[in-house]
């Protein structure tokens, strides 16, 4: 009878983890912290803090491991990479900004820009300065790149943009002016004459300013890292990244306290069973595909394989690895990669191996003749022999890739 206790007790402890595991899982390692912020906001002895784990720079002791121990490869690729302030920065400069003072309140404007880049006045960053001298210096952003930068909104970003093209005539300029300011009735000037051309040069515009540096600005932090020491791949969990749940009670001894404890201590196992769960994914990945990371190309592996081995369906599989990554010397892959299906008979060939082949071949394509997706299949055929898909896969996984049809590719290649 007692056995059976302390194994139902057992049982209720592992299901309120698990219930907890999963969530925290399946989050990405960027919003952990925010995620175990939510998950423990009711209970007042339990706080989440970053990790102590930094060095005297204030980074995070991971990118010293990363960048000392595993690879300078794609430190050149990722780490040196500048974000879109930087580059700012960089332009504050004369003869746009001669003096200290135009140069402080540019860089000052540029700490007020949200993740679009339009500007939002603040009045406790800029308190030492008139409204009128802020204005003058933001109007000076117009020349900077990203083009539109510093704009209070769209149609200013798209006036900023005109302000950069230089082979306008007056009246197209002012034409293209008139349609901007109204844009939100931009279809009643159809008729107009200059309607078409002056649609064309607004097109050319990107906005919001910070559209391309969208992926580039946001900091990806690799959950797992292989790397090479005397001879072996090895791995490692990135849980010096991990935020740290701390419990405080006073030393109160109340009643009612239990269940925050335990609420927090669960917290706690989940996020080490987050750290064993992909410890083993990282496991899996090397012994299926060790050739991958000794160059060669990533080999078939089912999702099933890896849900089998955790005990866990599928689909929790693929949400728990989605938006991960891993980072090897070649650089960061993010982890579904490695899980393709085999389309030929040996199972040798993956649909990634075929995905990137058509990426490549539409890369090098004739822009006049753009191939078909029977076009497509047959060269892939011939690459491999043994693939066993049709017409109807290439074209789905032409559409994965976010690639237009042959048609549709021509009449992008006809307006660029």
């Amino acid at each position: 009878m007692l056995k059976q206790k302390i194994n139902q007790a057992t049982k209720t402890k592992l299901s309120q983890t698990l219930r907890t595991w999963l969530p925290i899982l399946q989050v990405g390692i960027e919003d952990l912290k925010e995620s175990l912020n939510e998950m423990i906001k009711d209970n007042p002895f339990a706080s989440v803090s970053e990790n102590k784990a930094t060095r005297s720079d204030g980074k995070k002791s991971f990118d010293h491991f990363y960048k000392n121990s595993v690879s300078d490869t794609l430190e050149a690729l990722s780490l040196s990479k500048k974000s879109v302030y930087e580059l700012l920065e960089e332009q504050i400069i004369p003869p746009l900004f001669p003096t200290a003072k135009s140069q402080e309140i540019a860089l000052k404007i540029i700490e007020c820009l949200n993740n679009e880049g339009y500007f939002e006045y603040d009045e406790e960053l800029l308190k030492d300065f008139s409204k009128e001298e802020v204005e003058r210096i933001r109007q000076r952003f117009k020349f900077l790149d990203p083009v539109g930068v510093g704009a209070l909104n769209f149609k200013e970003a798209l006036l900023f943009s005109l302000e950069n093209e230089q082979d306008l005539d007056e009246e197209l300029d002012e034409f293209c002016r008139f349609l901007i300011t109204d844009f939100d009735n931009i279809k009643d000037y159809v008729k107009e004459p200059l309607y078409k051309q002056a649609l064309a040069v607004i097109k050319k515009f990107s906005t919001p300013p910070f559209l391309e540096y969208f992926e580039d600005s946001r900091a990806i932090v690799p959950d797992i890292f292989i790397y090479r020491e005397d001879g072996e791949i090895k791995i490692k969990i990135n849980d010096e990244y991990y935020p740290e749940i701390h419990i405080e009670t006073d030393n109160l001894e109340h009643e009612f306290l239990s269940s925050y404890i335990k609420e927090a201590k669960n917290l706690i196992d989940a996020l080490e069973m987050r750290k064993a769960t992909l410890y083993k994914v990282g496991l899996m990945i090397i012994e299926h595909q060790y050739d991958f990371f000794v160059g060669k190309e990533i080999k078939p592996m089912k999702l099933s394989d890896l849900a089998e081995d955790l005990q866990r369906n599928s689909s929790t599989i693929s949400r728990a690895i989605a938006n991960k990554y891993l980072s090897f010397e070649g650089g960061l892959v993010p982890l579904k990669n490695f899980f393709t299906t085999a389309v030929d008979d040996e199972g040798e060939t993956s649909n990634a191996t075929i995905k990137e082949y058509i990426t490549e071949l539409i890369k090098k394509e004739d822009r006049k003749k753009p191939l078909s997706d029977e076009k497509l299949l047959q060269l892939a055929q011939k690459e491999f022999s043994s693939m066993q898909i049709g017409r109807r896969t290439i074209a789905k996984y032409r559409i994965q890739l976010g690639i237009a049809s042959s048609s549709d590719r021509k009449k992008l290649y006809e307006l660029s």
